[in-house]
């Protein structure tokens, strides 16, 4: 039987993809350091704490599994901590990456899936971007990003190995059951951090940039939900299995929102007054970020099931309270 190796699985977005991969079936082998992952997020799949880097572990856990697949989560995402930091995403994003791709291809692995962004656009003149926008990241993360998706090109035209590279526009929500969910501390997702707002944990919400050429002033994001998401993930590894060619996608809805309108679904899922506090804007922002996505629903035949503003931030913001009480039940 097939089986998945899953670096980062422990986190965010790569707990809800080894969710679905188990549900249906799958062998799922996690990696990951715990950095920011959580290993009560990872259920019914083997976790292996360790760094994707140490190409000797990571080696050993191919071989002795006799995994085929790579879905590779792990990496920093912070883009202001980029800026600040370069070094920090080059060498866990960039270098570890190198490091997993030459393991995979001693261990002979031929299917890998990517978790990139859209943040390898850049600055885009429409603000809306597919798959043949050019590539001009404006800060570390985003390059470190784009130089793994060439590295993962070059590797796949000189071995046997395919590839599909998921292009994440902005990830939100939680699962609906509430088993797993956005967990990581200092986040900076809009959504996220709104309901951390709105359960107390914070006492206030920034808006940056107020007078973007948009309807009511601020940015417009596309919000995906992380299950759609998930589900992108399983997609590509049928494609891959069935034989197809390597691909790469955007992910996201086609179709934005306001900080201000995310900031009104947040008040009317909670029930709760906000208080909002506006700034400048911030140096790279951009006005709107919208994906073109017909190619990922056409080719891979996917459809999201919720693609709805209120039921996103209704996931998160339960996660959000569940998580309160927990903490209380703690103390």
């Amino acid at each position: 039987m097939n089986g998945v190796l899953v670096t980062g699985g422990a986190g965010y977005i790569g707990s809800h993809v080894v969710q679905q991969l188990v549900a249906r079936g799958e062998r799922v082998v996690v990696i990951d350091n715990l950095s920011t992952g959580f290993r009560e997020a990872v259920h019914d799949a083997e976790l292996v704490v360790g760094n994707v880097g140490d190409r000797e572990l990571v080696t050993r856990v191919l071989d002795h599994h006799g995994l085929d697949t790579v879905m590779h989560f792990a990496a920093h995402t912070v883009v202001p901590e980029s800026v600040s930091d370069p070094v920090k995403y080059y060498g866990n994003n960039t270098c570890n990456t190198c490091n997993l791709l030459a393991s995979c291809t001693d261990a002979g692995v031929q299917h890998f899936i990517f978790s990139s962004t859209a943040a390898v656009y850049g600055m885009t003149d429409a603000g809306i971007a597919d798959e043949d926008t050019p590539t001009q990241p404006i800060n570390p993360y985003g390059m470190s990003k784009l130089m793994s998706e060439n590295m993962l090109r070059d590797v796949s035209a000189a071995s046997p190995m395919r590839h599909v590279i998921l292009r994440y526009f902005n990830v939100a929500g939680c699962d609906p059951s509430g088993r797993i969910g956005h967990s990581a501390p200092h986040a900076t997702l809009l959504i996220k951090v709104a309901c951390e707002h709105a359960v107390g944990k914070c006492d206030s919400l920034c808006i940056y940039g107020t007078d973007y050429n948009t309807p009511d002033g601020t940015g417009i994001r596309d919000y995906i939900h992380v299950e759609d998401l998930a589900a992108a993930h399983l997609r590509a590894l049928d494609h891959l299995r069935r034989g197809g060619s390597s691909l790469t996608l955007n992910c996201g809805y086609g179709h934005g929102y306001s900080v201000r309108e995310v900031i009104d679904a947040v008040k009317r899922v909670s029930g709760r007054p906000l208080n909002v506090i506006e700034l400048p804007r911030r140096a790279g922002d951009l006005a709107m970020l919208i994906a073109r996505s017909a190619r990922l629903q056409d080719v891979l035949d996917w459809h999201p099931k919720y693609d709805d503003l209120d039921f996103i931030v209704g996931t998160a913001f339960r996660w959000e309270q569940k998580m309160v009480r927990q903490v209380e039940h703690a103390g």
